[in-house]
């Protein structure tokens, strides 16, 4: 028997009952156009809410796995902690992650000889910004193993070290998950979010958790695209005001690309 990081935000931030949540998935994926001859990206930033406020957007960035499904076999998937301050990097104690959709294989010891990165069931039982991303993962690349990473009090050279030992070839993709701007009114927030996206776009480190509640693996990711000189794409900006809420108070989503040299870019 496999030991299970069981879902814990099914029924809320995405549908419990797993045929519609595969609809939904498929349906979110299928609204998406990926020009033909856009290469397959080395990492991914996507948003972490409710699919029915960030799903979209989400669906943007996870639509240009679709091609290189079959061939990923390991996800690096990093995240905030919403719940628990914690030095470092944390891997769950378990062997997959379970959502509706079944199972899926956790690669436990990826990180066996990388500095700051501890297990921990406390810090991932409660966390959402890392569950709600494996339906989609499951939907694009069912076969891929998960390395998911909740990111602690950790610098951007922190996770940029963990990033370079988890590289890997064309069969890794790293996905950070993160939302952008929290409950400012819906010009505010949008102005906001837009100086965040040129931010990502310069692969500036200096943003901040005002900016991003996954601040510090975003800028993780982005001190390794710096040094391996990585090209970043944005794919979708928007707010919760856009989609399925209210403009008094919005969350901002994006989804960044990020392409590596030589394999062409957008």
């Amino acid at each position: 028997m496999l030991t299970l990081r069981p879902a814990v935000v099914a029924g809320m931030f995405y549908p419990e009952d797993p045929e519609r949540l595969r609809e939904e998935v498929d349906r979110l994926l299928d609204a998406v156009r990926v020009p033909l001859d856009e290469p397959t990206p080395k990492a991914l930033i996507v948003p972490h809410a409710g699919y029915a406020y960030s799903g979209p957007v989400a669906a943007s960035g996870y639509a240009r796995l679709l091609r290189e499904g079959p061939n990923l076999t390991r996800v690096v998937l990093l995240g905030p902690s919403h719940h628990a301050a914690f030095p470092g990097l944390a891997l769950p104690e378990a062997e997959a992650f379970e959502t509706p959709l079944g199972p899926q294989s956790i690669d436990a010891g990826a990180t066996a000889r990388i500095p700051w990165v501890r297990h921990s069931e406390a810090i991932h039982r409660p966390e959402h910004s890392l569950e709600v991303q494996v339906p989609f993962l499951q939907r694009v690349a069912p076969q891929a193993e998960l390395v998911p990473l909740a990111v602690g009090q950790a610098t951007p050279f922190q996770v940029a070290e963990v990033l370079e030992a988890l590289w890997g070839g064309t069969e890794t993709v790293i996905i950070v998950s993160s939302d952008l701007s929290h409950y400012l009114p819906y010009r505010l927030g949008r102005a906001v979010d837009e100086e965040t996206s040129r931010m990502i776009l310069r692969l500036d480190t200096t943003l901040d958790s005002e900016r991003a509640c996954g601040a510090a693996p975003v800028a993780g990711l982005l001190e390794v695209a710096r040094r391996k000189q990585l090209h970043p794409a944005l794919l979708d900006l928007r707010s919760s005001g856009d989609t399925a809420g209210g403009q008094e108070e919005v969350v901002g989503y994006g989804a960044f690309a990020f392409f590596e040299t030589g394999a062409g870019h957008p």
